[in-house]
């Protein structure tokens, strides 16, 4: 587990790819996985290796106001309803490859990003898709609160039902 360096961008495209064929995540598909893996509003970036290979993966974003819900748009919305003062930042991109899963690489991802943010004054918000039920229990294990539903809308008109979540406020915060 490590901070993202440029040089992990061809093995992290490479698991992204390997990911969507066998979970379909993300649902938007892989045209250009080195792109997705570097959007604009990027904050930091993690891969988990093993073996020198790229094995798992996750963002965070600042928040961006998106009509179409990308990037957590609308689990950013649905928190500064609840939450207007709080800074906010968006955990994403967050995936592990099927035959390294069972050693809580996920996890290790999610809590580094956790850490971060709360290192740097943010919640996290992120939303999740129905249909990917192991990140979902993943999120609630480690106490993520459901704040909301959205339809996360993609391709040609189409769309899905996702959950959106909050963090938990770091041990000793009121």
């Amino acid at each position: 587990m490590r901070e993202r360096r440029a040089a992990d961008l061809e093995g992290a495209a490479a698991a992204l790819v390997r990911v969507y064929a066998s979970d379909g995540y993300p649902v938007e598909g892989v045209d250009d996985p080195r792109a997705w893996l570097r959007p604009a509003d990027l904050l930091h970036a993690w891969v988990a290796e093993v073996d020198g290979e790229i094995v798992g993966h996750a963002v965070l974003t600042a928040p961006v106001d998106s009509a179409d819900g990308a990037d957590g748009a609308d689990a950013v919305r649905i928190w500064r309803e609840q939450a207007p003062d709080e800074r906010v930042a968006v955990l994403g991109r967050l995936f592990v490859l099927p035959e390294a899963r069972g050693y809580a690489l996920g996890e290790r991802l999610a809590r580094a990003a956790m850490e971060f943010a709360e290192a740097q004054g943010l919640r996290l918000v992120l939303d999740v898709v129905d249909k990917d039920v192991a990140a979902i229990r993943l999120y609630e294990r480690l106490g993520w609160q459901r704040i909301g539903t959205a339809d996360h809308r993609f391709g040609d008109g189409r769309s899905i039902t996702a959950y959106c979540y909050v963090a938990p406020l770091p041990a000793g915060s009121a």
